[in-house]
């Protein structure tokens, strides 16, 4: 059985008991950084063998992992943080599981897409997730143009030292629209920075940034209320 368990994106105390029922249960626990997680199997007492399972290694390791599930043994899938599968490794285990017959479940628990965009204070009601955008300037400007007469409020992931060059192509693409940039959610210094993307811009290039950034911006037609 292969279980994909939901672990903490920054706050350990957002663990929750059936994800930690589920690691104990494991034969093994497969990690995308045996490192992290094993600092978190350790923080919370648990001893498990583990197996790498990177974006860089997914179609050699998935062999190893999948002769686990063949004979029978419980294997616990998770990531560096929050939900496996998104924006992370896990998608071709998934697949190879499902087409096996294999049985698969999942604990739900942390995601900072859907953190970042119930606290941006932008439509919640329909959104499109679009991960993290090309590295390059010119592929990434055409990745955006697809989405530049969406309706949906738009979630992106990026890297400290991409975000001010993706917040400048989505301005140019995009027009000046509200966004949200969000940082260390869940954590002490957790920080929310709101307004149009030229505001963002300068903000953001005046900061020291660090750490993996999630991204909202508007769709077509949405603004920011007025002030009372």
């Amino acid at each position: 059985m292969l279980i994909l368990v939901s672990t903490p994106i920054g706050n350990l105390g957002d663990i929750s008991q059936r994800a930690l029922a589920a690691l104990e249960s494991a034969d093994v626990v497969v990690s995308e950084d045996t490192r992290k997680t094993g600092f978190l199997l350790t923080h919370f007492g648990i001893k498990k063998p583990q197996i790498s399972f990177r974006e860089d290694n997914e179609d050699r390791a998935l062999p190893k992992v999948m002769e686990f599930l063949e004979l029978g043994k419980t294997v616990a899938l998770v990531t560096d943080a929050g939900t496996p599968s998104i924006s992370d490794p896990g998608f071709i285990l998934v697949r190879s599981v499902i087409q096996k017959g294999i049985e698969i479940t999942a604990i739900p628990g942390p995601t900072a897409l859907i953190m970042a965009l119930v606290l941006s204070g932008l439509p919640v009601h329909s959104f499109t997730f679009r991960g993290f955008p090309p590295r390059k300037g010119g592929p990434r400007r055409r990745w955006l143009e697809i989405d530049k007469d969406s309706p949906h409020t738009l979630i992106f992931y990026e890297s400290p030292y991409r975000l001010v060059s993706f917040l400048e192509d989505a301005l140019l693409t995009f027009g000046d629209r509200p966004a949200v940039i969000a940082n260390d959610l869940t954590k002490k210094f957790e920080t929310i920075l709101r307004g149009t993307l030229s505001e963002l811009i300068e903000q953001t290039r005046q900061t020291n940034l660090k750490g993996e950034y999630s991204v909202v911006i508007g769709g077509v037609g949405v603004d920011w209320p007025e002030e009372e």
